[in-house]
Protein backbone atom coordinates (compact mmCIF):
# COMPACT_ATOMS: atom_id res chain seq x y z
CA UNK A 1 0.00 0.00 0.00
CA UNK A 2 1.24 3.33 -0.89
CA UNK A 3 1.31 5.97 1.95
CA UNK A 4 0.50 9.26 2.20
CA UNK A 5 4.72 10.18 2.51
CA UNK A 6 5.06 8.89 -1.10
CA UNK A 7 2.84 10.94 -2.51
CA UNK A 8 4.63 14.62 -1.51
CA UNK A 9 1.40 15.33 0.61
CA UNK A 10 -0.26 15.37 -2.15
CA UNK A 11 -4.08 14.03 -2.54
CA UNK A 12 -5.97 13.02 -5.76
CA UNK A 13 -8.01 15.54 -6.40
CA UNK A 14 -5.49 17.94 -6.95
CA UNK A 15 -3.21 15.35 -9.14
CA UNK A 16 -6.42 15.13 -10.97
CA UNK A 17 -7.00 19.28 -11.40
CA UNK A 18 -3.05 19.40 -12.21
CA UNK A 19 -3.28 16.86 -14.58
CA UNK A 20 -5.88 17.88 -16.56
CA UNK A 21 -5.21 21.74 -16.48
CA UNK A 22 -1.12 20.68 -18.16
CA UNK A 23 -2.91 18.26 -20.16
CA UNK A 24 -5.27 21.29 -21.55
CA UNK A 25 -2.52 23.78 -21.61
CA UNK A 26 0.15 21.16 -23.77
CA UNK A 27 -2.94 20.20 -25.77
CA UNK A 28 -3.45 24.33 -26.68
CA UNK A 29 0.62 24.30 -27.53
CA UNK A 30 0.45 21.50 -29.63
CA UNK A 31 -3.15 22.76 -31.49
CA UNK A 32 -1.10 26.58 -31.96
CA UNK A 33 1.41 24.88 -33.82
CA UNK A 34 -0.14 22.76 -35.99
CA UNK A 35 -2.07 26.00 -37.13
CA UNK A 36 1.16 27.70 -37.60
CA UNK A 37 2.80 24.83 -39.95
CA UNK A 38 -0.18 24.78 -41.75
CA UNK A 39 -0.69 28.84 -42.04
CA UNK A 40 2.89 28.99 -42.88
CA UNK A 41 3.23 28.69 -46.73
CA UNK A 42 7.22 28.73 -46.13
CA UNK A 43 8.98 28.02 -43.08
CA UNK A 44 12.81 29.25 -42.84
CA UNK A 45 14.91 30.03 -39.75
CA UNK A 46 14.14 33.73 -40.27
CA UNK A 47 10.30 32.84 -39.96
CA UNK A 48 10.57 30.47 -36.93
CA UNK A 49 13.32 33.03 -35.46
CA UNK A 50 10.28 35.66 -35.47
CA UNK A 51 7.93 33.32 -34.33
CA UNK A 52 9.64 32.49 -31.00
CA UNK A 53 10.90 36.39 -30.60
CA UNK A 54 7.66 37.28 -29.31
CA UNK A 55 7.35 37.52 -25.35
CA UNK A 56 4.12 36.09 -25.42
CA UNK A 57 5.13 32.76 -27.48
CA UNK A 58 8.34 32.46 -25.30
CA UNK A 59 5.98 32.92 -22.20
CA UNK A 60 3.36 30.19 -23.90
CA UNK A 61 6.18 28.21 -24.42
CA UNK A 62 7.32 28.52 -20.59
CA UNK A 63 4.26 27.67 -19.49
CA UNK A 64 4.06 24.84 -21.56
CA UNK A 65 7.59 23.19 -20.49
CA UNK A 66 6.51 23.95 -16.92
CA UNK A 67 3.03 21.78 -17.77
CA UNK A 68 5.08 19.09 -19.56
CA UNK A 69 7.31 19.04 -16.27
CA UNK A 70 4.13 18.70 -13.72
CA UNK A 71 2.46 16.00 -16.52
CA UNK A 72 5.70 14.07 -16.15
CA UNK A 73 5.88 14.21 -12.28
CA UNK A 74 2.52 12.88 -11.85
CA UNK A 75 2.32 10.60 -14.48
CA UNK A 76 5.60 8.54 -13.45
CA UNK A 77 4.56 9.13 -9.78
CA UNK A 78 1.34 7.47 -10.68
CA UNK A 79 2.74 4.43 -13.13
CA UNK A 80 6.01 3.93 -11.24
CA UNK A 81 3.67 3.15 -7.90
CA UNK A 82 1.38 0.93 -10.21
CA UNK A 83 3.79 -1.39 -11.31
CA UNK A 84 7.33 -0.74 -9.93
CA UNK A 85 6.79 -2.83 -6.39
CA UNK A 86 10.37 -2.67 -5.01
CA UNK A 87 10.84 0.18 -3.20
CA UNK A 88 14.75 1.29 -3.58
CA UNK A 89 13.82 0.86 -7.02
CA UNK A 90 11.01 2.52 -7.93
CA UNK A 91 13.00 5.81 -5.51
CA UNK A 92 16.07 5.81 -7.38
CA UNK A 93 13.88 5.28 -10.69
CA UNK A 94 11.75 8.02 -9.90
CA UNK A 95 14.44 10.64 -9.07
CA UNK A 96 16.27 9.28 -12.05
CA UNK A 97 13.52 10.30 -14.37
CA UNK A 98 12.15 13.54 -12.64
CA UNK A 99 15.47 14.79 -12.74
CA UNK A 100 15.80 13.64 -16.47
CA UNK A 101 12.35 15.73 -17.07
CA UNK A 102 14.05 18.61 -15.04
CA UNK A 103 17.03 18.77 -17.68
CA UNK A 104 14.60 18.70 -20.29
CA UNK A 105 12.88 21.99 -18.90
CA UNK A 106 15.81 23.52 -18.25
CA UNK A 107 17.55 22.72 -21.67
CA UNK A 108 13.97 24.02 -23.12
CA UNK A 109 14.62 27.54 -20.99
CA UNK A 110 18.10 28.37 -22.13
CA UNK A 111 17.27 27.14 -25.87
CA UNK A 112 14.11 29.13 -25.64
CA UNK A 113 15.32 32.42 -23.99
CA UNK A 114 18.65 32.12 -26.36
CA UNK A 115 16.42 33.40 -29.08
Amino acid sequence: MVTNQASIKRNGIQDYVTLRASAAIISAFSIYMVYFFIATEEITFEVWQGLFASVYMKAFTLITLIAILMHVRIGLWQVLTDYVKAHKLRIVLQFGLNLLAFVYVAIGLFVLWGV
